[in-house]
């Protein structure tokens, strides 16, 4: 039978509701914290009292997208969740390489070694200390979804081995797969490469697509059967062109069951409950009113609901 797996168990994808399909709920003191300080996002008080208003607006799963060793905490990630009633999905994989040191472990592990890992998160629990140490501490809560990164330059070798591991948890455990772009490049070479190593495609959503305007490249993207996420709407400026919903007016009325929406929000600076804006509500206030006066809301429950819905369930395992 068809789940979703989240922080505090598994849910039926009728259960999911209003889904942010992108986003970053707790970030800890870390490696990209260092570099990026407006990254942190460890307050527990602070991080519930805006999913409190993301739940009082009618939004109800959010998925956190902070994979293994890079500021992940599914402790704290449990207990926003309880505290705001907002169903959390927790990531396992390895993110982009510029947010870890070059001595990291994902350097030196095999695709087999990762892939065992990725299942343990998975079917397991994840590490309490989110393996920042030679001791484990297997927790109940269960990663819901695994992700991969790739940067401006081609797929290297060191990422195909990540591609590989991924696929490989992937195939295993039925787990559904996420993957960063930068600014929607190498979109279809990670599509395509999804396909060769056997990934479901309709089980694997890319990010921040439309930070990417190539209209024709979409349309190619989309026709392999990938699902893609738009997170860009709330970051046009003033006095131009919103170029997310120019993509959305475009492609949602030929490919309407393949595009979800976050708003990949990762800096406090972005949210209201620590001083910044336009808060994490956006989705449901200013987003939907707009695409309702460009006759799109005709579209909010399949980007919003029974897209994700799909997308986040766990497929049969190969």
């Amino acid at each position: 039978m068809s789940f979703i797996r989240t922080v505090l168990g598994d849910i039926s994808p009728a259960q999911a509701g209003t889904t942010y399909a992108h986003e970053h709920l707790i970030i800890e003191e870390s490696f990209p914290t260092q570099a990026n300080p407006d990254f942190l996002l460890n307050d527990i008080d602070k991080v519930s009292a805006e999913l409190a208003q993301v739940y009082a607006a009618g939004g109800r799963t959010m998925v956190d997208t902070m994979p293994a060793n890079c500021g992940r905490n599914v402790v704290k990630l449990a207990e926003v969740s309880r505290r705001t009633g907002i169903q959390i999905v927790v990531p396992t994989g390895i993110h982009l390489e510029m947010y870890y040191p070059r001595t990291h472990w994902r350097y030196q592990y095999s695709e087999d070694q990762l892939t065992r890992l990725f299942i343990a998160d998975v079917e397991e629990g994840i590490d309490r200390y989110d393996y920042n140490g030679p001791v484990v501490e297997r927790t109940p809560h269960k990663a819901g979804m695994i992700k991969l990164a790739t940067g401006d330059d081609p797929v290297s070798a060191h990422q195909e081995l990540i591609f590989r591991s991924v696929v490989n948890t992937h195939r295993e455990t039925g787990v559904p797969i996420l993957t960063h772009t930068n600014a929607g490049r190498h979109g279809l070479a990670q599509a395509d490469l999804f396909a060769k190593l056997g990934a479901d495609l309709s089980h694997v959503v890319l990010s921040h697509m439309d930070r990417c305007q190539d209209l024709t490249y979409h349309r190619e993207l989309l026709k392999t059967g990938v699902r893609v996420e738009f997170d860009s709407a709330f970051r046009w400026k003033k006095g131009e062109e919103n170029r997310t919903y120019q993509l959305l007016e475009a492609l949602l009325p030929d490919f309407p069951e393949q595009i979800t929406a976050g708003m990949d929000a990762a800096r406090h600076t972005y949210w209201q409950s620590y001083g910044g804006s336009p808060g994490l509500t956006y989705l449901l206030t200013t987003f939907r009113d707009e695409l309702a006066q460009r006759g799109l809301g005709d579209y909010w429950n399949r980007l919003m609901i029974d897209n994700p819905a799909a997308l986040y369930s766990f497929r049969q395992p190969q």
